[in-house]
Parts: C-alpha cells; sequence; structure tokens
C-alpha cells in the first residue's frame, strides 16, 4: 500500500489543498456559505471514493455529512468521525502566507485547518479510496460522521448521535483530531478531561462614580471581582469551592506509573515557556496536574476604564470568563451549582453577580488495552516501527465522551498531529509525512480485521 500513497501522492496533495482553501469558519456568521461548500466537497471526494448513502444532512446549525460502506458481512463497523470546521484565521498580520492559500514547503502543509482537523480526516477518506480501488471492497464495514461544529461545542452533534443511534451504529469510533507525543512517538490518548466554561458579571452601583467624591465609600466592581475569583483557590493550588471534587478519583500508582511514562523535560518546558516555576495543586506533578486533576482557571477579566491615559473612576461593573477540566465521575452541571453558591457565599457586601453557562462537557477515559485500540497499537507499531504510547490529555473533545455512551463502543483517538504544528494559531500546518504514513497506518488498521 505504501507505493500505492507514493504513486498519488501529488494528487492526494492536491486534493487536500482544494479542501484547505475552502474558509468553513463556523464561529462567524458571514462564512455560513462557506461552512456549506465544506460539506459538499467532503459529499463530492466520498463519493469519489466509492461510498455509499453519501447525505449532507441539514441541522439548526451547519451540516452533518455522512456515508457508509456496509458490504463485509460478518465483520465489525467502524465509524470515523471528524470535522471540516475550522477556527477563524485572525489575527492575519502574523501568517507568514494566506491562510485559506494553502501552500507546501519542508516538506509541511500550510493553511487554516491543516492539522485540526481536515488534513487528519483526509487521511481516512484516502485510505478507503485506496482500499477500495486496490481490492475492490473493504475488510471491515466503514462509516462516516463528519460535523461543521466541532470549533464552536457541536450544539447540534450530540442530539443528532442520540436520534440516530442505529444509524451511526458501530463497533467502534475512529478520530483522527489529536497528536503524536513527538515526531516518530505516535500516540493514543485514552483520557480526556471534561469541561464546563462560563461568564460571570459583576455589579455595584448604577453607573460609575467619580472617585473623589465616591472613592473609599462605595463598593469597587473591579475590587470585587479580584477578591471573589481569589476565592476560587486556596494556598495550595486546591480549587476552594466546596464540593468540587466530589466524583474525582483517587490517583493510583499505576495511573501514576502510565504518566510517568510520556516523556517529559520540567526544566525545557521552563525554559520554552520562559517562566522561573510551574503553579498548580501540592502533591501532583506538571504531567498529573494538567492531565488526570481537575483545574479551574480565570481566562479573562474586564472591568473600569481600559483606554489610554487615567479615567479617575470607581467602576460599577467587571466581567470574568471561567473554565474547569473535570475528571473522573465530576459533572459538569453539578460543579457549576456548587461554583454558583459559591459565588453566592463570596461575593462581597454591595456586589450582585449573575452567571451564564457557556459549554459543559462529561470526562472520558479509554481502557488502553481494549483490542480495539490495542489493533490501532499494531498498525502505527507496523508503520512506525514504534509502539505508541498512552498519553491522558488535559484538553476536552466534548463528542468522545457522547459517542462511546450513546453508542456503548470504544473510541480510538488515532491522531497523527504534532503539538508544534500551530492548531488555533497562525501559520497552521501539517507535515506531510504524517499525512501519508496516516493512511497507511489507517489502511494496516482496517486490513488487520
Amino acid at each position: 500500500m505504501k507505493e500505492k500513497i507514493n504513486l498519488h501522492k501529488e494528487q492526494f496533495l492536491n486534493e487536500l489543498k482544494e479542501f484547505l482553501s475552502i474558509p468553513s469558519i463556523s464561529a462567524l456568521s458571514e462564512y455560513k456559505s462557506e461552512v456549506n461548500r465544506g460539506a459538499e466537497w467532503l459529499s463530492d471526494a466520498l463519493n469519489k471514493a466509492g461510498m455509499d448513502n453519501v447525505e449532507v444532512i441539514d441541522t439548526k446549525g451547519h451540516p452533518i455529512v455522512y456515508a457508509d460502506w456496509m458490504h463485509a458481512v460478518g465483520k465489525p463497523t467502524v465509524l470515523i468521525y471528524g470535522h471540516y470546521d475550522v477556527q477563524p484565521a485572525d489575527p492575519l498580520d502574523l501568517w507568514e502566507t494566506p491562510p485559506f492559500e494553502p501552500v507546501i514547503k519542508d516538506d509541511k502543509i500550510f493553511a487554516r485547518g491543516a492539522t485540526d482537523d481536515k488534513g487528519q480526516l483526509y487521511i481516512h477518506i484516502k485510505a478507503v479510496e485506496l482500499l477500495l480501488k486496490e481490492k475492490g471492497s473493504l475488510p471491515i464495514n466503514v462509516k462516516f460522521c463528519i460535523e461543521g461544529e466541532e470549533e464552536v461545542a457541536s450544539p447540534n452533534l450530540d442530539p443528532f448521535i442520540h436520534e440516530n443511534e442505529e444509524k451511526l451504529a458501530a463497533d467502534a469510533v475512529l478520530i483522527s483530531d489529536t497528536s503524536f507525543i513527538d515526531k516518530g512517538q505516535p500516540a493514543i490518548c485514552t483520557s480526556l478531561r471534561g469541561a464546563l466554561a462560563l461568564e460571570l458579571d459583576l455589579k455595584t452601583a448604577h453607573t460609575d462614580l467619580h472617585s473623589g467624591s465616591y472613592g473609599g465609600g462605595v463598593p469597587n466592581a473591579v475590587h470585587c471581582l479580584v477578591k471573589l475569583l481569589d476565592s476560587f483557590h486556596d494556598e495550595k493550588g486546591r480549587v476552594a469551592v466546596e464540593g468540587f471534587y466530589e466524583g474525582v478519583p483517587e490517583v493510583t500508582e499505576e495511573l501514576r506509573k502510565e504518566v510517568s511514562q510520556i516523556p517529559f523535560d520540567e526544566e525545557v518546558t521552563k525554559e520554552e515557556l520562559g517562566l522561573d516555576s510551574f503553579y498548580g495543586e501540592e502533591g501532583y506533578s506538571f504531567k498529573e496536574r494538567t492531565g488526570i486533576r481537575p483545574t479551574l482557571e480565570i481566562n479573562g477579566i474586564s472591568g473600569g476604564f481600559q483606554e489610554e491615559g487615567i479615567k479617575t473612576i470607581v467602576p460599577a461593573k467587571a466581567y470574568a470568563k471561567i473554565s474547569c477540566r473535570l475528571v473522573g465521575e465530576q459533572d459538569p452541571q453539578d460543579v457549576y451549582n456548587r461554583i454558583e453558591q459559591h459565588v453566592q457565599n463570596y461575593k462581597p457586601a454591595g456586589s450582585k453577580v449573575t452567571l451564564n453557562q457557556l459549554i459543559k462537557a462529561k470526562p472520558v477515559a479509554l481502557d488502553s488495552k481494549d483490542p480495539m485500540i490495542q489493533k490501532a497499537a499494531d498498525a502505527y507499531e507496523r508503520v512506525y516501527k514504534v509502539r505508541p504510547l498512552f498519553p491522558k490529555e488535559g484538553g476536552s473533545i466534548p463528542i468522545v465522551e457522547v459517542f462511546s455512551r450513546v453508542l456503548d463502543a470504544p473510541v480510538v483517538l488515532m491522531g497523527f498531529g504534532l503539538s508544534s504544528e500551530n492548531l488555533h494559531a497562525p501559520n497552521e500546518h501539517f507535515h506531510i509525512k504524517n499525512f501519508t504514513k496516516g493512511i497507511e497506518t489507517v489502511c494496516e488498521f482496517f486490513q488487520d480485521f
């Protein structure tokens, strides 16, 4: 199969360039037609690959693209998930080349969506196409479910999965939207933290007040906000919200050993980040804090006068954005309720606080010993000549938990990206070597059945 991939490499890359040139930005309403164009382009690609029952399915937001090939009698079914929407490209002035004019240099393809997730998604379409053209059939049954809203938290995919459980039924869900540990070292992520995001609005007086006339005599919204935010953590880095850790599993020695197997150099990381020291929950390593422990982070604050110069006021309003990463059996709604109660208990006198929930997603833990995950590990090893590691990721892919729970199927996070590829940032790119080897690896995985 490697020879076939190399033979068609230029064709595949030209097709990927076409896909990447579509600015399918789901977060910005002015790009809705481009997101639709991305869905139609995918539909055409799946038809050309030889898939059956290709559909572009409308939702309340952006379309879902579905296809299947179900002729491998008695063989398992794998559902391939990915997303064709991308992040906004700004700040544009930091891009070395236009974000939607793909270019190849240094054996990398540069464009918005190159690694997240168009390049990784397209690996699977090309793998299926090659196998069908080479052998006339697939060794397993395959379904595709590709959404256009991952970058805006998948508001319509969750209900779609629940409403189409039979249509999407599979023995495993295969996703390529994660990264290697390092060049040449594959990884199959086996844990993703859940997520909760919210906005906090704090108000005091009806309007900003003159600091000469009122300063020292009325509550200052910014002072109140800072005091309230400081109450969320204790001096040992633990979240101080009562009941926050309910459902958090004990960190066993076996789990600590598994986490410690992932290569990591604290001093190099500090130097790369320009830090003198790390911060976090006492008694846990950096990798444990960022992979298997829950967090509460202040993502942004605003209030008072922000322009050049000075304006001597007592601010009446202040705002904060907060996100939590959750683990184990922590329930996002329960955590939100506890934060809401904490705010009522700790808000300074004279302040009124309202919360607005933005995102919630449950944590997911996958068994690295699952046969499907082990078959994926075998495929990686045959192509890359090294066994993948099984990291615990600190990030969240909310739909993974939904797929796992609703379809009652293992999820295989078979990523081919690198963390250095600037996903969500200017000059996003994807290593062509991992694109071609990725196609080979997916073919190996399918043929193992």
